[in-house]
């Protein structure tokens, strides 16, 4: 049985990795190594218990800091594991600084790279994911891209082998436990709100932490909507308001601040969503799927045809622009799916058995 290395460190990766894992797992030896990229409980271990992804068999334990320090760390990490396991093939998921260190890595030392949500782009380099993104596939065998708009921008790089449109395999989750997701109606409940009658929120890329005007532009949103605003506040976003002295902006009575909370809780929030704002590339596609509104509260996104539909407005983290688009929303008529269907992981891991199966491969 050929053996495959699969590379994660941060929240949207585990919840990628577990309707991946779970596929490979029926034809290959599956070794998973988390980064430690993410560690605190809520962003990190409490996905692997509520989506049963398997116990990482290696923890790098990297923990926060600069890019940098952050990569080497990886680096001369991920090394050692990859020299002792020799796998077929290492797999990286989306765009964290733990998806290009260990892409680089395996490729330095000859080892096959598979990339799931390869060929986005954001055309902006000043965005840290850009630069991953970009790394990551220069260096991939096999691209696994969740749209065609994905493939479109492999293509135009040069890359017209081994490039698939699989979707978005976040969706697959969604679809396989609606179950689940209807179960976690209690939140609801628990914060007294009512369906289609609040905003789902979130906010934690470093163009809206890292600049006071662009994150006090976005609370005020949340202060001035007219409605109930659940907040699920990203670690590096609380670090940003206390540091700017912004916490007197969520005492707003319509503002409801919580930790970060787990994929079904947070599917359920948004599916009775009255609308959402983010900034969050999973929520953009998760929005677009449950066929909520969506204020993109970010100048640039990857997932474009969630726009051209009419679903998504980018708006990026201007008061203006976002009350403005929010008040004059109009649903759209067309909702094509573009994201994916729900079979992404089972399409991957066919791609992969074929094309481990290759001579010379």
């Amino acid at each position: 049985m050929k053996k495959i290395i699969s590379v994660v460190g941060a929240r949207p990766q585990f919840i990628k990795l577990a309707s991946v894992s779970k596929e490979i797992r029926k034809y290959f030896n599956e070794i998973i190594v988390h980064t430690g990229q993410h560690y605190d409980y809520n962003m990190s271990k409490s996905f692997f218990d509520e989506l049963g992804i398997p116990k990482p068999d290696y923890d790098l334990e990297v923990g926060s800091g600069n890019p940098g320090y952050q990569m080497a760390q990886i680096l001369m990490k991920f090394e050692d594991i990859l020299l002792q396991e020799k796998p077929d093939l290492v797999v990286v998921f989306g765009d964290t600084n733990s998806t290009a260190a260990a892409a680089i890595c395996a490729a330095k030392n000859n080892f096959l790279v598979a990339h799931v949500e390869a060929g986005l782009r954001e055309n902006n380099k000043f965005v840290p994911e850009e630069v991953n993104k970009l790394l990551t596939d220069a260096i991939s065998d096999i691209f696994f891209s969740p749209t065609d708009t994905g493939v479109n921008n492999l293509v135009r790089e040069g890359k017209s082998e081994n490039v698939h449109n699989t979707g978005d395999v976040g969706i697959d989750l969604i679809v396989k436990n609606q179950a689940k997701i209807e179960a976690s109606a209690s939140i609801l409940t628990r914060y007294n709100l009512v369906p289609n009658e609040y905003f789902y929120a979130t906010c934690h890329r470093a163009e809206n932490t890292d600049k006071k005007e662009n994150l006090e532009g976005i609370l005020r949103v949340f202060c001035e909507v007219g409605k109930q605003v659940i907040f699920p506040m990203h670690p590096r976003t609380k670090k940003s308001i206390e540091k700017f002295g912004l916490q007197d902006m969520l005492s707003s009575k319509n503002i409801i601040c919580v930790d970060p909370i787990g994929f079904f809780d947070t599917q359920c929030l948004i599916k009775n969503a009255y609308m959402c704002l983010t900034d969050s590339g999973g929520v953009i596609k998760e929005t677009y799927f449950h066929k909520v509104p969506g204020i993109i509260i970010d100048t640039q996104t990857e997932w474009i045809e969630t726009v051209s539909e009419g679903w998504n407005i980018l708006c990026g983290p201007n008061f203006e622009k976002i009350m403005y688009a929010i008040d004059h929303f109009t649903k759209p008529e067309i909702h094509t799916n573009c994201v994916g269907n729900g079979t992404a992981a089972a399409q991957i891991v066919e791609y992969l058995r074929k094309f481990l199966s290759k001579p010379n491969e």
